[in-house]
């Protein structure tokens, strides 16, 4: 059945709903029957642990995924044939969490990818015109140009143009919007930027999807609050009076990990002392065993300090080995066409040399050891990588630095995209790593994360320019530092 146009739907009716759909590969139940339904103007956050089937669904939804059964439904009309032509027609966009703008491509030729009007003479002036208002309303003060090849962009910038882009209209408004973890890449201002955009676009009658590990994004601009487990949806509720700690609940009990004591700093001997560019910029300074944070806002040179050190541990022969682990694990992280072993030992193969050679029995225990231990969920190790939730790629990629003879440990804001659960077992193994004498330099996104650390180094405009240490780790010095103001 061909889609009903924008127009034909009824005030107050759903969009979209879909009954018991579901979703398997082989025998693997990606989707249980699931039963889902979204009006104009509502805002939906879907919530859960990697692998509950969140990302399934809305591919489901956004139509890069044929369900295996189960009735869809648009303006209240049964579709038999969905596709991703037909949602970009019926006016339903994805931001999908591993980003897919072509990267040779500049942010307005990649505009009118998703628009066929954008075409014939002075199309790219046209396109300039279709998505630079948007990145303008929602992002204020971005610093994007629209002829810089994606390639050329940060991570940071490249989420912030696909953002806009699925806001974009020519012949068709967007009527739905799916953000797939759409701050996992963006500082804290431009993450505040976006959930007031949510709530503005909201009250012109967009329906929105929010999939976020953050819980407390969908608690400041959700409507509903969606839980999802092991392919089922279990729970919907109000999102206006229920709690963090009700919505992690719901989601299934979560173990917290034995907090370390960073109350008190502990003077360790530097193992590896980074020096400053000038005056303004702090050395840093890592012990044995130490978690050290890198904070502040987003592209203020963290990231460029963190590689820097890498760089320099690996260039010295006096510094102790390195592991590296890429947040932005599609581009910089996995090796897509290899299995899960091959890409968790890839860091090792010098230790798993058996008479010059590499041993496939060596290699296979190695895997399945640290496969095992950061609970990597699939059928086997030899299980390609993509075919994993991103939260267990990423597993993938911790397991490859902890596997290794690395000391220390470079983590590049590595918890983007990863769920709850997740989050607390690589806690406990980053804690439990540092007790043994492993040390962690930390760049990260996520606040709560730097109560990880015994000390931080908080970076203003390309230079630490803030170090905190024990109690003084805390949102509001972190904050004030962040955008120079004084601390302590």
């Amino acid at each position: 059945m061909t889609p009903t146009p924008p127009e034909a739907a009824n005030p107050g009716s759903p969009i979209i709903e879909v009954l018991d759909v579901r979703k398997h590969y082989g025998s693997v139940n990606a989707l249980g029957g699931v039963d889902f339904s979204l009006r104009a103007g509502e805002v939906v956050g879907l919530v859960g642990h990697n692998g509950a089937g969140k990302s399934t669904l809305m591919n489901v939804l956004a139509g890069t995924v044929a369900r295996s059964s189960g009735e869809f439904r648009l303006d209240g009309r049964e579709i038999d044939a969905w596709s991703a032509a037909a949602a970009q027609q019926a006016g339903l966009r994805c931001v999908f969490q591993e980003l897919s703008l072509c990267i040779n491509l500049t942010a307005a030729e990649n505009t009118r990818i998703v628009h066929k009007p954008l075409r014939g003479p002075g199309w790219l002036k046209r396109a300039r015109a279709v998505i630079g208002p948007v990145l303008d309303e929602i992002f204020p003060g971005h610093g994007i140009d629209l002829d810089r090849k994606v390639a050329d962009l940060s991570i940071g910038e490249r989420q912030m143009v696909e953002i806009a882009r699925a806001f974009t209209g020519t012949d068709i408004r967007p009527r739905c919007v799916i953000l797939d973890e759409p701050t996992s890449a963006l500082g804290h201002e431009a993450t505040e930027q976006l959930l007031a955009y949510i709530g503005r676009a909201a009250s012109r009658n967009t329906a929105l999807i929010l999939i976020t590990h953050r819980l407390n994004e969908i608690l400041a601009v959700c409507d509903r609050a969606v839980v999802m487990v092991d392919g089922k949806m279990v729970a919907d509720r109000p999102a206006k009076g229920l709690s963090h700690s009700a919505l992690v609940e719901l989601m299934g009990s979560i173990e917290r990990p034995r907090e370390r004591s960073v109350g008190k700093a502990i003077a360790r001997p530097p193992i590896v002392r980074h020096e400053g560019r000038d005056a303004g910029d702090l050395t840093i300074e890592v012990g044995k065993g130490e978690i050290i944070g890198f904070a502040g806002l987003d592209g203020h040179g963290q990231r460029e300090r963190l590689r820097a050190m890498f760089y320099a541990a690996r260039r010295s022969k006096a510094a102790p080995p390195g592991a590296y682990v890429a947040g932005d694990r599609g581009t910089e992280g996995v090796f897509s066409l290899w299995s899960i072993a091959d890409n968790l030992t890839i860091r090792s193969l010098a230790a798993l040399k058996r008479g010059g050679m590499i041993s496939s029995e060596a290699t296979r225990k190695l895997a399945e050891t640290w496969s095992a231990r950061l609970k990597i969920k699939a059928p086997s190790i030899d299980t390609p990588i993509l075919s994993l939730s991103g939260g267990n790629q990423q597993k993938v990629l911790f397991a490859r630095a902890l596997a290794s003879d690395a000391e220390m440990v470079f983590l590049d804001d590595p918890m983007r995209g990863v769920d709850v659960g997740t989050k607390q077992e690589v806690y406990r193994l980053i804690h439990a790593e540092a007790e043994n004498g492993r040390s962690f330099i930390w760049y990260t996104t996520e606040l709560d994360e730097l109560t990880n650390c015994e000390r931080i180094y908080v970076f203003r405009e390309g230079r630490a320019t803030t170090r905190l240490e024990g109690d003084a780790i805390e949102t509001g010095r972190i904050l004030q530092a962040s955008f120079g103001g004084e601390h302590g």
